[in-house]
């Protein structure tokens, strides 16, 4: 005789309202319910009423705000996972408060579900109208106009449809589980068979998730990604200058660049764009590139590169820079355009490709691809580098744009190697998971909030969100080698980490940034996922918020590399010719 607590559940959806529990739904059956088999189909449709509340509460707490301005249909995302781990937790929590008072479930009244369905829409509608003053307030911090009505409106029905898909995936594997007890328990005792019963399904679940559709996902689209790398952006031109990759006698192949490395290579200011803006005879700078079809491996990768650097006479240069790409192989065109321009072209720039994947794909699942391109690319260069003569070596910088800071960060051990080893290190848009950054956030002088932390009195490392009012700490000396950190209070790749499910991040509970709302609070789960949704539209915000930083790299550069003959009118005209869509 087997011990199924669903055997003797009353039927419909009173039956089960105190919840399925981990086991599934425990009550004594109703004599004079309907039969076995109708009872059976009811209560699989039927849904727990502390459960509902719990949904419930969740639904209406994801319409909090988080960092970016966030449309209907992804709001109605976030809205119906947060339902579904409501509805869960609401669950779990009367099966846990039946078990302390040691009793059966009771079917929940008419009344109480009549109670629950009008608090529902109040609430609801309560929190929807919140949500919509609080995205409006947002996207007027951040100069954003858009705002489609229609997504708002389905925004409900995008949440029911998620949180129904997702209690059905929930109750099939319970299912699931129950099948495997009831076949363990032929073995083994009732308690052990359900506890290996819930072991099994765990693990096969997580295993189909992360071995079959999360791998099955990221290699679709690295096939997709890696089709569009043999294409070659509108409007670029293989270089007919000796002095870039893919060009004539180039170590580096043009088809082998990729189309973020053909990008980099075949732009740029030329040497005179760059005189017109200094008013000086200024050098057409050096560019050095390589591509994933450059080499099969990142160490074979990196020293072709840097072979095609230093024939292109890029060790010959006063300003040397190692770029970190992000994803695919980009480089923001900013952030080079604006080092050649302070530097009057004299300079030289060398990045690899380390993936096909966009940026934001690449963030979850290419960290170490990103970590091997950063140390290899640094080490080939210093390796060249350091053999030469002391006073006959450019100036050595650093720079990553978020997953190419966290490649960039692999190459040094901490504090003193940067300053030891580099001129000055730029890293812009930092994951939370970096390395050094973690290092230097967490270890920051008391009373310095995370989201501008200051580490040993500045004296190497430096943040700031807006160099353009200056680098704190303010008037504290920075002398030698200069590390800053640049991130928007706004940035979600900043600022997401999966500890947000359950722990408060100290930069919520501080005083906001300019662009983040006052009303942002963290909640349990619910902030996870919100903050997870921003990720993919980080950079879909105006320059200056999120993780779009074109125009930071003006007086990032500037601090970092300190150039002498600019003036704040000079700056002013920088940002100008960097900030407009390239």
């Amino acid at each position: 005789m087997t011990n199924d607590p669903q055997a003797s559940v009353p039927a419909g959806p009173a039956a089960s309202s105190q919840g399925d529990g981990p086991g599934g739904p425990a009550g004594q059956r109703d004599p004079a319910g309907p039969p076995a088999a109708s009872g059976a189909r009811r209560r699989r449709l039927g849904l727990s009423l502390p459960g509902c509340w719990g949904a419930l509460v969740l639904a209406c707490l994801s319409f909090t705000p988080s960092l970016l301005p966030r449309g209907g249909i992804l709001q109605g995302l976030i809205c119906g996972i947060s339902a579904a781990i409501g509805y869960g937790l609401g669950v779990v929590a009367a099966y846990v408060g039946r078990a302390f008072a040691d009793r059966e479930a009771r079917a929940a009244s008419r009344r109480s579900w009549l109670v629950f369905a009008v608090s529902a829409v109040v609430l609801f509608a309560l929190a929807f109208g919140l949500g919509q003053y609080w995205q409006h307030e947002i996207r007027r911090l951040m100069g954003v106009t858009d705002y489609n009505v229609l997504t708002a409106v389905a925004c409900p029905f995008v949440a029911a449809l998620v949180f129904l898909l997702l209690l059905l995936t929930g109750r099939g594997l319970r299912a699931l589980y129950r099948r495997a007890a009831r076949l363990l328990e032929r073995w083994i005792g009732p308690r052990a068979a359900r506890a290996v019963g819930w072991i099994a399904v765990a693990a096969l679940a997580w295993a189909v998730f992360s071995g079959v559709l999360l791998q099955g996902i990221v290699n679709a689209a690295n096939e997709a990604f890696s089709l569009r790398d043999t294409q070659t952006p509108e409007g670029v031109e293989r270089p007919t200058s000796v002095l870039r990759s893919g060009g004539p006698g180039s170590l580096v192949p043009w088809d082998s660049l990729g189309r973020e490395g053909r990008a980099f290579t075949g732009s740029g200011p030329s040497a005179e764009e760059i005189g017109a803006f200094t008013h000086r005879s200024a050098r057409e700078p050096v560019r050095a590139y390589a591509g994933l079809s450059t080499a099969d491996d990142a160490e074979t990768r990196a020293a072709r590169a840097v072979a095609d650097l230093e024939r292109a006479g890029g060790f010959q240069r006063e300003n040397l820079l190692v770029m970190t790409t992000t994803g695919s192989g980009w480089v923001d065109p900013a952030a080079v355009d604006t080092f050649e321009y302070l530097g009057n072209g004299d300079s030289a720039t060398v990045a690899m490709q380390y993936s096909y994947l966009p940026s934001w794909l690449s963030y979850l699942v290419d960290q170490a691809k990103a970590r091997e391109a950063g140390r290899e690319l640094f080490d080939a260069v210093y390796e060249t580098w350091s053999k030469l003569p002391a006073d006959d070596r450019p100036r050595l910088f650093v720079a990553g744009e978020s997953l190419g800071s966290f490649g960039g960060e692999t190459a040094f051990s901490g504090e003193y190697d940067l300053r030891n080893r580099t001129a000055g290190t730029l890293f812009v848009g930092p994951p939370n998971f970096n390395t050094l950054f973690r290092e230097f956030s967490d270890h920051r002088d008391p009373g310095s909030p995370e989201i501008a932390p200051v580490y040993k009195d500045g004296r190497t490392v430096r943040f700031t969100g807006d160099p353009a009012a200056g680098v704190p700490p303010q008037g504290r000396a920075w002398d030698g080698t200069r590390v800053l950190y640049l991130m928007n209070p706004s940035d979600p790749i900043v600022w997401w980490s999966p500890s947000l499910v359950l722990g408060e991040p100290d930069w919520i509970g501080e005083a906001p940034g300019d662009d983040v709302l006052e009303s942002m609070v963290w909640i349990p789960f619910v902030t996870f996922w919100q903050v997870t949704a921003d990720l993919p539209f980080s950079t879909g915000v105006p320059d200056g918020h999120g993780h779009t930083y074109k125009v930071s790299y003006v007086d990032g550069w500037n601090a970092v590399m300190r150039p002498s003959g600019f003036t704040a009118q000079d700056l002013d005209r920088l940002r100008d010719i960097v900030g407009p869509e390239q």
